[in-house]
């Protein structure tokens, strides 16, 4: 292929393609995305990916000795999940058509699951509704795959993953306001709903109302999943950990978003 034609999109599916990697990285900041298929030594569904696993595993071992085996296991759920979650968020709600995104392929960076490649081909179109329902089934049906895969090298349970890939786009319905700030708190709630229907994931965590101390009110997680990460910090819990007593979460999560607000003010005041 010529460098003309690697470089500029020759069809309309290449043109969308190169839109939805654009609209990732700019609406984030940190997803790194290019057109095509995997690299070698990526993970990719459908691929042998032990040997990628395996080389995850043994550096989060090596990295965090005394975390222990349950730790490893769940950074490997994570790392391979928060891409196309992310991803399918953004295609639904953002761009608002759909991509192959499950079919991406992954790229590790030392101790994380950081890139990835996805193939030009036709994208789902239809109204946000259809558009969860369909990324949501697809969500699962990899989340599937990549479980199989995991508890072919070590032991994950399955409820464990389920709770954290809902985590993971509690995340994401709490932060799509500040990708769509014209979506209400109610919208939301219902999107949240949506999505973890979609996923077979009902009753695995859920949003709740916080009120701040200028009257505001705003969604945060309330989660059932625990990432683990207290194994290898000890006593550093998240801030919306389910281990938390809920007033020392709730005050933790308000405590977060006043000193966010206060950052982006500042940063408002400067730059204007």
């Amino acid at each position: 292929m010529s460098a003309r034609n690697y470089l500029f999109a020759l069809n309309a599916d290449d043109v969308a393609l190169t839109r939805f990697l654009a609209l990732a990285a700019s609406a984030t900041g940190f997803l790194k995305g290019a057109p095509g298929g995997p690299l070698p030594g990526w993970h990719q569904i459908g691929q042998d990916n032990r040997g990628f696993l395996e080389g995850l595993y043994e550096r989060l071992a090596v990295s965090y000795p005394d975390a222990g085996q349950p730790f490893y296991a769940v950074r490997l759920w994570t790392n391979l999940m928060w891409q196309p979650a992310y991803l399918s968020v953004i295609a639904v709600h953002l761009h608002g058509a759909l991509p192959a995104v499950t079919t991406l392929a992954q790229s590790r960076q030392n101790l994380d699951v950081d890139g990835y490649r996805l193939a030009a081909g036709p994208q789902v179109e239809g109204d946000t509704e259809e558009l969860i329902a369909r990324a949501g089934r697809d969500l699962r049906a990899m989340g599937d795959m990549v479980l199989a895969e995991i508890n072919d090298l070590t032991k994950l349970k399955r409820l464990t993953a389920q709770r954290l890939l809902a985590d993971r786009i509690l995340g994401l319905m709490v932060r799509l306001r500040h990708f769509r700030p014209e979506i209400s708190l109610e919208g939301q709630y219902r999107y949240c709903e949506l999505w973890l229907s979609a996923m077979g994931l009902e009753g695995q965590g859920g949003l709740e109302t916080l009120n701040l101390p200028d009257g505001q009110q705003v969604a945060i997680m309330a989660r059932k999943g625990c990432c683990l990460d207290y194994l290898a910090f000890p006593e550093r819990y998240c801030a919306s950990c389910p281990k938390l007593d809920d007033d020392v979460r709730r005050a933790r999560e308000r405590t977060n978003i006043m000193a966010e607000r206060e950052v982006q003010a500042q940063s408002n005041s400067s730059s204007a």
